[in-house]
């Protein structure tokens, strides 16, 4: 240990602590991902259960940003904070080459769950790399090298996984190669001069084909698609689009790519969202909801074809973490709390009797809502400054609806001229019911949407 850094004893770690004091350690110690250093100052959280968090000093907040939109569990669920302890106390650490039957468990609870043609579970330390190892599995299976992916996507934080990203974290970045992006259905905002639905998946269709067709399809890989577009805005796709995308994929002999990362496990109010369409992938990646985040994991779900791709070949992959015992012990009580309790069906319900109704009829109370969509319990309010222009509203609108919202108790998940609405799958109807009255003081405190 440096002699000069501060050592902290029990006795200070038990003792009472203030948010300033959090605060001031934090920034004396930790660099933050995403930002600018200088000038941050994060909010402190020092406990949590179910769907609310409090700080030192005696604020709670309903939190409705499920932290990075992965705590769909809750916060604290005792099953699964007793099971990591008590995996803790058998075997707390396995390299990934040895057989762990905590492990086997756990890949057989995801596969119990995923489509029929999938077959095998690698592990990961979390969603970013899971997408790194899926794309390394589609080009070693199919021979070739170039990936698409969309726009207004976000993949994680690795190498490939960023070049896949669509948004503006993959330009500082772009240090992976064979990556290729397309505009995906997003009818509020058509790039396609849609109107309906249909048009917009058909003339998004026609541009994914005209994309392959130009790049050729004989250098192109897989195909790589967040299910239900998360941070870029909760984007449902239109019906139709990810079955022609799997035709599309069958068609040129490209891998598809299902990114459930932040969609799955009852995100959407089913155990993947891709069970609302008609469409079986190659290979899934996940992370996030499968254990809300209590330990570190994710993974790739991987059909029967690829799989045996390294039957008789080595995969050249491999991390030293992969199917950690803690997380794999979390992974499975997280599924059985997910059966026994019906989280899922309960986040379908708040979705479609609660949260659509309610955000609905937010938007006819607030003109700065131009679009209420979504599923289960992922949802999202686009804000504009005038409904016929379509006008985002500003960052420093969004700054002062933030803090309104914080003021009142809540804790928002904020994207650009977005609120995502995105509760844990255990939230209740009454806390549904504040989080909606305070959307709505937050709104209407916030003030005209041209300021």
């Amino acid at each position: 240990m440096v002699a000069s850094q501060p050592v902290l004893d029990q006795a200070a770690a038990k003792a009472a602590v203030t948010n300033a004091e959090a605060v001031a350690l934090d920034r004396a110690n930790v660099f933050h991902s995403w930002s600018a250093q200088k000038s941050l100052n994060p909010l402190v959280i020092a406990g949590g259960s179910g769907s609310t968090v409090w700080d030192h000093d005696g604020n709670t907040y309903l939190d409705f940003s499920s932290q990075l939109v992965n705590t769909n569990i809750g916060h604290q669920h005792p099953k699964v904070i007793a099971a990591i302890a008590q995996q803790a106390t058998t075997l707390a650490t396995l390299a990934p080459s040895h057989a762990s039957h905590i492990r086997g468990i756990a890949a057989a609870k995801v596969l119990s769950h995923a489509p029929a043609n999938m077959d095998k579970v690698f592990f990961t330390n979390g969603g970013a790399d899971a997408n790194e190892n899926a794309i390394r599995m589609a080009r070693l299976h199919t021979g070739r090298d170039k990936v698409i992916s969309r726009y207004r996507s976000y993949h994680g934080n690795t190498g490939a996984a960023i070049v896949a990203t669509g948004d503006w974290r993959r330009i500082p970045n772009e240090y992976a190669r064979g990556h290729v992006h397309v505009f995906g259905p997003y009818l509020y905002r058509s790039e396609f001069w849609a109107q309906t639905p249909e048009q917009e998946t058909e003339r998004a269709l026609h541009h994914l084909r005209r994309v392959i067709q130009a790049e050729g399809p004989q250098s192109i890989a897989a195909i790589l698609l967040e299910t239900v577009p998360g941070t870029a805005g909760v984007l449902v796709p239109t019906p139709g689009y990810l079955e022609g995308v799997r035709a599309l994929c069958d068609e040129y002999g490209i891998v598809m790519i299902l990114d459930e990362v932040m969609a799955g496990f009852g995100r959407t109010g089913d155990w993947f969202a891709l069970d609302a369409h008609n469409v079986t992938p190659d290979l899934i990646t996940f992370a996030k909801g499968v254990n809300s985040g209590y330990v570190p994991v994710g993974g790739v779900i991987i059909s029967g074809d690829i799989a045996a791709t390294f039957d008789d070949r080595v995969f050249p992959g491999g991390l030293t973490y992969s199917g950690h015992p803690l997380a794999a012990a979390s992974v499975v009580a997280s599924i059985e709390a997910f059966e026994e309790e019906d989280i899922i069906g309960n986040a379908a319900r708040i979705g479609r009797q609660h949260l659509e109704p309610g955000l609905t009829s937010l938007a006819e109370k607030h003109d700065v809502i131009g679009e209420v969509r979504g599923r289960g319990v992922f949802w999202a309010l686009e804000l504009v400054q005038d409904r016929t222009t379509r006008t985002p509203v500003t960052a420093e609108y969004m700054g002062r609806l933030k803090a309104e919202l914080l003021r009142l108790g809540l804790l928002p998940f904020i994207a650009d001229n977005r609120i995502h609405v995105v509760p844990p799958a255990v939230v209740t109807a009454e806390e549904v019911a504040v989080a909606l009255a305070i959307y709505d003081q937050g709104l209407t405190a916030a003030g005209p949407a041209g300021r």
